[in-house]
């Protein structure tokens, strides 16, 4: 019995190391999120050089370069890709900061996503490409971005939609979601698709009294 516990008691000293290790580790990577979402970059620095793991998650499942994209932290955000964090790792709600930063028009912070390796045919919870809601939410700039890529054009959400459907049914018919619509038509988008009600774009936008988005639509159509 004695020569038992005497095992027992080698073994949990043996474990501590290594649990403690795990805790300061787990404790690196917390920190790297905080320094992140602040724009540390000198705390950021620090923890990188330390080794903190780079795909480390919070609570809400999100990596630093995550962090970083939600609260617009350019710089963090480049630090973070420089050292090899993961542009397409995915939180909770199944965002990125590729799909996040399209999403948003967090202009510098999806360059840099494209330029280390962003999957353009990742999609978000809603089944959409960082295109469709970068469309939706009336950012020209983004949009012209994303369609210098290779990304889908006619790419169907689980909605039933593409990025041109939701420029017309969640846009405001505005100047910047006309803009918008020029650019997706310009880049081949189809505007025959319909919703899953049969209902095409120029419906919609005739719908909604949209006279400069049906002006376009009808001569779209015309064209094809």
């Amino acid at each position: 019995m004695l020569l038992r516990l005497a095992c027992l008691g080698l073994l949990a000293v043996a474990a501590t190391p290594d649990a403690a290790r795990g805790q300061a580790a787990s404790a690196e990577g917390q920190a790297l999120i905080q320094a992140a979402e602040r724009g540390d970059v000198a705390a950021l620095d620090r923890l990188i050089a330390a080794g903190a793991a780079l795909e480390a998650r919070d609570g809400r499942g999100r990596t630093a370069l995550l962090a970083a994209t939600h609260a617009n932290q350019v710089e963090a955000a480049r630090r973070l890709m420089a050292a090899g964090a993961d542009v397409n790792a995915k939180d909770a709600i199944q965002d990125s900061p590729f799909l996040y930063a399209g999403a948003e028009g967090r202009l510098e912070i999806l360059r840099l996503t494209l330029a280390h390796g962003a999957d353009l045919g990742s999609v978000n919870r809603f089944g959409g490409t960082a295109l469709i809601p970068a469309a939706h939410h009336g950012h020209v700039d983004t949009v012209r971005l994303l369609l210098a890529t290779k990304i889908a054009v006619d790419h169907v959400n689980r909605l039933g939609w593409t990025a041109l459907l939701e420029t017309v049914i969640l846009g405001d018919g505005g100047p910047r979601h006309v803009e918008i619509l020029k650019l997706l038509l310009e880049s081949g988008a189809d505007p025959r698709i319909a919703d899953r009600d049969g209902t095409a774009a120029l419906e919609h936008a005739r719908r909604r009294g949209y006279a400069a988005m049906a002006a376009l639509l009808s001569a779209a159509a015309g064209q094809r």
